[in-house]
């Protein structure tokens, strides 16, 4: 069990890059690459300076928990700041809860809910729960943003934001039903941010990922699905198809 984590009542903030796959293509892998490296480079200081540990962190996405409310929305704001000249704009949720603490990390519905907020943020926008903004002081401004509907939680959820900053409508992006994988995608950036440039490209936009057994390509197109997963009106789902035999249950060829 990590001892650095903090532990009973716990503020998780949630980030997430907006409109990545565009700005990698209006970018450019090797540009993109190095305001991501930035990106990450500027938030890590500002939640240290809060008092923040980062719990796990996915791609272009932070987990980060802190000991109050406080010390996260001030790390939240911090961070937009230092994003606000950059060419990468930031989305943002904190929630606070009473999670259970296990040797795999945090565990209970707070984690979830946090993620989902933060999913419904615009860039350069900080969205908190009605538990979050109920431990921060009167000063603070916040715009109550009313209930809304959150992916997989019943009933409704008051949201706030952070400053009265205007913003469209929150959003609503389409489901994405992938695995959780067990390990962090680790040393194929690069190669990954080519293959969204490749599928941002072509039409139609159909990639095949191919390679010896045991290369990691499962993982590999894991990680590009969640990737584009924003691009996907309808939503976004994992079809394995290994354990088919059968050539007649496979989909036919692609036609020429």
């Amino acid at each position: 069990m990590r001892s650095d984590l903090p532990t009973g009542t716990v503020t998780f903030l949630f980030t997430d890059i907006e409109g990545s796959t565009r700005l990698l293509h209006a970018l450019g892998p090797e540009a993109y690459a190095e305001a991501l490296a930035e990106h990450r480079r500027a938030l890590r200081q500002a939640f240290a300076a809060h008092g923040g540990v980062e719990v796990d962190t996915q791609g272009d996405a932070f987990f980060v928990a802190f000991p109050t409310a406080g010390k996260a929305v001030n790390a939240a704001l911090d961070g937009q700041n230092a994003l606000a000249v950059g060419p990468i704009q930031v989305r943002m949720g904190l929630h606070t809860g009473t999670p259970t603490l296990t040797a795999e990390g945090y565990v209970g519905v707070d984690v979830h809910r946090g993620a989902r907020v933060g999913g419904l943020a615009h860039g350069g926008q900080v969205l908190i729960t009605e538990q979050t903004r109920s431990l921060l002081s009167a000063s603070m401004t916040v715009r109550d943003l009313g209930q809304h509907r959150v992916k997989d939680f019943d009933g409704l959820v008051r949201v706030f934001q952070l400053g009265d900053a205007q913003f469209p409508p929150l959003r609503t992006p389409g489901a994405a039903h992938l695995p959780t994988p067990a390990t962090t995608f680790l040393g194929r950036e690069r190669e990954l941010l080519g293959a969204v440039s490749v599928w941002y490209e072509r039409e139609p936009r159909v990639l095949t990922v191919v390679g010896p057994g045991g290369t990691g390509k499962t993982r590999f197109t894991l990680e590009l699905a969640r990737l584009l997963a924003e691009e996907a009106d309808g939503g976004t789902v994992f079809v394995p198809l290994a354990p088919l035999r059968d050539p007649a249950l496979l989909l036919p060829p692609w036609p020429s």
